[in-house]
């Protein structure tokens, strides 16, 4: 890692107002890269990108408004984006949610439309331009948790007519899908430049945890990592040369490890491909 090794490279992070997000984001500009924040709040990205802006003013960063719950908020951003011909050579699928008791507008768990429905969507709609890129990289922030889930509930992709309090086995569930995504997505751009991680990048301090009632939050991100090291196994997966050529595989910090069983599971990976993009209409 060197300061101008990323200079021409783009890269495009979601939820990257905060947290892990905004540490990667920072990083990145500071070696060269250009940089669009997709994040829901304009009023919470603005100050970073002034940061981004005061410390690297010959720097490209932009923020992009996108709620990845809706799905008209992410076609609708990721149209806007592809109508700007700007590329894209790594998306990383950063945001997410715990803890949650709400649904989203089209009627799916708060949780589940966050961190799988809508990052799925997204990643299709700009697959085109991830795919011409010299070297294209998706990588989805995973995690640990992903071990918990013994099974897969496919009603929990169901369209709900009441809120429900998610609980951590659906954040574990969420997160299994995220590795399952990235496997499947592997298989199908077999061939291509394009490659995929799943990425747990341990416990970290992270803003994810906002559902949460606020002294339950506070007490356990006494126990975890600051978001600077839990940015550090992304921009590795995100751009480390020697991984170029490798691709579907999940990691653990900055090692490869094999998943769970579950995740290992080249046909529940389609059956939940199939199933979700059956859900997203495209």
């Amino acid at each position: 890692m060197a300061a101008g090794d990323l200079v021409g490279r783009s890269f495009f992070i979601t939820g990257a107002s905060s947290g892990i997000g905004r540490s990667m984001a920072e990083a990145l500009v500071a070696r060269g890269a250009s940089v669009v924040l997709a994040a829901r709040s304009e009023e919470r990205t603005q100050p970073v990108l002034e940061g981004i802006r005061r410390q690297y003013p010959s720097s490209y960063a932009q923020w992009l408004q996108i709620d990845l719950a809706d799905l008209a908020s992410v076609r609708r951003a990721a149209g806007e984006y592809l109508g700007s011909g700007k590329p894209i050579d790594v998306l990383v699928n950063n945001a997410g949610i715990a803890g949650t008791n709400g649904l989203s507008p089209q009627g799916f768990d708060l949780t589940y439309a966050t961190n799988h429905i809508g990052p799925f969507l997204l990643t299709n709609l700009l697959l085109p331009r991830i795919r011409e890129a010299s070297q294209g990289r998706v990588v989805n922030v995973a995690s640990s948790a992903h071990f918990t889930a013994k099974q897969m509930d496919w009603s929990m992709l169901d369209r709900r007519t009441a809120p429900r309090r998610s609980r951590f086995p659906d954040y574990a569930l969420t997160k299994l899908m995220n590795v399952l995504h990235a496997k499947e997505l592997a298989r199908r751009l077999t061939g291509t430049a394009v490659t995929t991680y799943a990425v747990h990048p341990g416990a970290v301090a992270t803003n994810i945890w906002r559902a949460l009632p606020g002294p339950v939050a506070w007490f356990i991100k006494l126990f975890m990592l600051s978001n600077e090291q839990g940015a550090v196994p992304l921009l590795y997966c995100a751009t480390a040369p020697e991984l170029a050529s490798q691709t579907g595989r999940y990691y653990d910090r900055s090692r490869e490890i094999p998943p769970s069983p579950l995740a290992a599971d080249d046909n529940l990976a389609r059956e939940l491909w199939i199933r979700t993009e059956a859900i997203v209409g495209s």
